[in-house]
């Protein structure tokens, strides 16, 4: 039985995310988000209610007679939630984490998935795959997949985004969407998996990070421990220092968005104790008008 505690976390998220997808997502999320095409349907005579455009040349010859192919759109889709649960993830110099963060913004975008009719699934990774949950509809499925982000206790703390990557290429055979939640700090490269596996599918990565990833608050001197190896790291303090620190991770932060760029992935750019919702707006708008303007 889930604590107290969880079950209204999770009952508080639902409504805050399902109030949201109601006025804003849903429409959003199925404009820039496509099927797999069209799917045939049928072969038939033509009737006098159809179209003449429909006729099928081809067939009508064969047949001797008018003949028609109808086709229906295919609308759903598999969306697959890839969810870094390393070590780094527990950190916030906010109230939320950066899991919590990562488990508001999944079920926001899984219960747009929902809404669209889509199958929607979740693997949670660390340097190994911790948990995989197929791809299923409905909205008891979905309110599992928050409970397993918001409630599981990963057993490694390391970080390999690339085996996630390459498991999902193997596990998802038709085309489908892919989100990518982590705050893409990794020792390895993983740009060759991620330009892979987007070739198949359409693989969107939302990087979430804390204020202090993005500028140093301090001039003191501190003693920094790496929540994955443990490895202590000591700076010394004043301002030099911390001009050091902003230039790191300003380049740090260019180098993933240039790795996201040359693998023709959209990046989203999220923090933590902000909201999660104005960027995932920002992303669907601009991924409309980018779709638009190619129309």
């Amino acid at each position: 039985m889930l604590p107290v505690e969880l079950t209204k976390q999770i009952r508080l998220l639902e409504i805050r995310t399902r109030r949201a997808v109601d006025e804003i997502i849903g429409g959003a999320y199925r404009s820039v988000f496509k099927g797999r095409g069209i799917e045939f349907e049928e072969v038939r005579e033509y009737t006098q209610d159809d179209d003449v455009r429909d006729i099928d040349w081809n067939v009508t010859a064969r047949m001797g007679s008018p003949y028609i192919k109808k086709y229906v759109e295919e609308r759903e889709l598999t969306v697959l939630f890839l969810v870094d649960v390393s070590a780094s993830g527990a950190f916030g110099s906010s109230e939320k984490s950066k899991r919590r963060t990562a488990a508001e913004l999944a079920a926001l975008l899984a219960f747009s998935a929902g809404k669209n009719g889509d199958k929607v699934g979740l693997m949670m990774f660390s340097d190994k795959i911790e948990l995989y949950v197929p791809p299923r509809s409905g909205s008891r499925h979905t309110l599992r997949l928050i409970r397993e982000m918001l409630a599981f206790e990963p057993a490694s703390t390391g970080t390999d985004i690339d085996l996630a990557l390459k498991e999902c290429a193997k596990l998802m055979k038709k085309r489908g969407i892919v989100f990518l939640l982590s705050d893409l700090i990794a020792g390895e490269s993983f740009e060759t998996s991620l330009k892979l596996l987007n070739r198949r599918h359409d693989v969107v990565a939302l990087q979430i990070s804390d204020p202090v990833e993005q500028s140093w608050p301090t001039l003191r001197p501190v003693v920094v421990e790496d929540a994955e190896s443990g490895a202590l790291l000591s700076l010394p303090g004043g301002g030099s220092q911390q001009k050091k620190m902003d230039m790191y991770l300003a380049e740090s932060r260019r180098l993933r968005q240039e790795l996201c760029r040359r693998a023709q992935v959209d990046l989203v750019e999220l923090q933590t104790g902000s909201d999660v919702l104005r960027p995932v707006i920002e992303f669907f708008a601009g991924r409309r008008q980018r779709i638009n303007s190619r129309g």
